[in-house]
């Protein structure tokens, strides 16, 4: 098993006024040489939006971009028509293809929105563009992994252009979960949202990552009360 540990302490930081993110991958105008991408994981963003906080539109294309929020609640918007509001337990996929221009605002003039957003490469390239979201039944992912985002028609979740999945879960103190891969040879990139785990032999706390390659399973045990992302996605990047 190969892993890359990024530190929460180790993240890009920006400070914008009513945007205050952090960067576990190079972004805007944080560059290190050493965190790109792993595989197909492109960005993820651990963003802070004060109340009236707004991204004006703008353009992506090719991307598949997922956002999870975790307080507060974020507007959407964009040129396909596509449009919602979503909140903590709530799961929103864009899929960009040949071009998507869109607008994300806090809707409260007064409380913070705090939420994950991640860009993976896709599978196919130009594809239609789309928009989804979905509630999610948080109890349901008590000490077992949910799954959100999926291309298998199995999982019951998001559709997403590319073979990737998202997993969430919520253990109890002393549990150990084990994770297993959806598609083989996959690598899976492990977000610590809250609490502390431990990974072969290695402590996790708060808002910690881990890339975990090379294995297609591996488990995790809880040292506190803990809330996980887990983003499996294909290690190599398209060839287009």
């Amino acid at each position: 098993m190969k892993t890359i540990v990024t530190k929460a302490a180790d993240r890009g930081t920006a400070d914008h006024g009513w945007l205050r993110p952090a960067h576990y991958f190079s972004f805007g105008s944080w560059r290190n040489s050493d965190k790109i991408h792993f595989g197909t994981l492109r960005v993820l963003n651990d963003d802070w939006i004060a109340g009236g906080g707004a991204f004006p539109t703008h353009p992506h294309d090719n991307m598949e971009i997922v956002t999870i929020p975790f307080t507060g609640a974020l507007k959407h918007k964009d040129s396909t028509g596509g449009q919602g509001i979503i909140k903590a337990g709530d799961v929103q996929i864009m899929s960009a293809g040949t071009g998507v221009e869109h607008s994300e605002a806090n809707e409260s003039a007064i409380e913070e929105v705090t939420l994950f957003q991640t860009w993976i490469f896709p599978k196919k390239r130009n594809i239609a563009p789309r928009y989804d979201q979905r509630s999610f039944n948080v109890t349901a992912r008590e000490n077992k992994w949910q799954v959100v985002v999926s291309p298998r028609e199995e999982d019951n979740a998001l559709w997403i252009n590319q073979d990737a999945r998202f997993s969430l879960t919520n253990l109890n103190e002393g549990k150990i979960l084990q994770y297993e891969n959806a598609f083989a040879g996959n690598g899976v990139y492990l977000v610590v949202i809250s609490g502390s785990v431990e990974i072969n032999g290695i402590k996790y706390q708060k808002r910690d990552a881990v890339g975990i390659s090379e294995t297609d399973s591996f488990n995790i045990t809880a040292l506190q009360p803990a809330e996980l992302l887990a983003i499996e996605i294909p290690m190599e990047l398209p060839k287009f």
